[in-house]
């Protein structure tokens, strides 16, 4: 706890295979992880690995005995029903999941997820135990002066961020990766000072919440990111750098900086 009696806000690193690697891919990355887990703890900085679904139970096991938050790419609204194919939130965290992506941009475009959707998403996690990890971020990077392009992107993320504080109890644990669409996936990240003047802004809109509230950066994110974003973001959300667990070592030793 802080000296205002608020939630310590430790810096939080970690990543998300998304459907890349098999299940032997992800099992061997599993254990290279949790061989972070002690350098991720000594620096104070949590460590969160997010596999596919079919992979959650055995990287349950395999981080057992490390410190690595275990993630799910996604779940369900409803702990139960009649809902073939989507995954229950209460399942989840009865494997040992701690942290859930939802919202991210690929959810948002491929399969028409609405911030209400989201929300609802969010809503669940927290009722079953777990913190949701909401994805926001702009479409696009609006042109003109640079004040203009950050009043921009805070307008587009302020829905999506109300909507889910909304749906969650003011105490919850939140996670916020902040992630511009146009930046997913780019050969470069956005610019250092448009991210630290979004963010900056984005946590005013959460200031006040009793919850602990992180905001991380991702979208190509990788070596000297962090540095050039500390003063305002609270960790990294790392792609495909990331899978190259030598890189994902680089970032977390980085993270450890003062």
């Amino acid at each position: 706890m802080s000296p205002l009696g608020l939630p310590e806000r430790r810096r939080i690193v970690g990543t998300s295979l998304k459907c890349y690697f098999s299940l032997a891919q992800t099992a061997e990355y599993t254990r290279a992880i949790a061989s972070l887990s002690p350098t991720a703890s000594a620096l104070n900085i949590d460590l969160f690995f997010i596999p596919d679904f079919i992979s959650i139970s055995p990287c349950a096991t395999a981080l057992a005995h490390s410190s690595v938050q275990l993630g799910a790419q996604d779940c369900f609204w409803e702990d139960r029903g009649a809902y073939t194919g989507e995954v229950s939130p209460a399942n989840l965290a009865e494997a040992g999941v701690k942290i859930v992506e939802v919202g991210h941009a690929e959810r948002r475009q491929i399969f028409r997820e609405t911030d209400k959707d989201v929300a609802l998403k969010a809503a669940a996690i927290v009722k079953n135990g777990m913190v949701p990890l909401v994805c926001i971020g702009e479409k696009t990077h609006a042109s003109g002066p640079v004040s203009a392009a950050v009043g921009a992107a805070i307008t587009e993320c302020k829905p999506q961020i109300k909507a889910v504080m909304d749906a969650v109890p003011d105490d919850a644990e939140v996670i916020l990766a902040y992630e511009p669409v146009w930046a997913i996936g780019a050969t470069q990240p956005a610019n250092a000072d448009h991210v630290v003047a979004v963010v900056q802004g984005l946590r005013g809109l959460v200031e006040g919440r009793r919850g602990l509230t992180r905001i991380l950066y991702g979208g190509s994110a990788g070596p000297g990111t962090f540095i050039q974003l500390k003063s305002a973001v609270d960790g990294l959300f790392l792609g495909r750098f990331a899978h190259d667990i030598n890189n994902l070592e680089r970032v977390i030793q980085e993270m450890g900086e003062p």
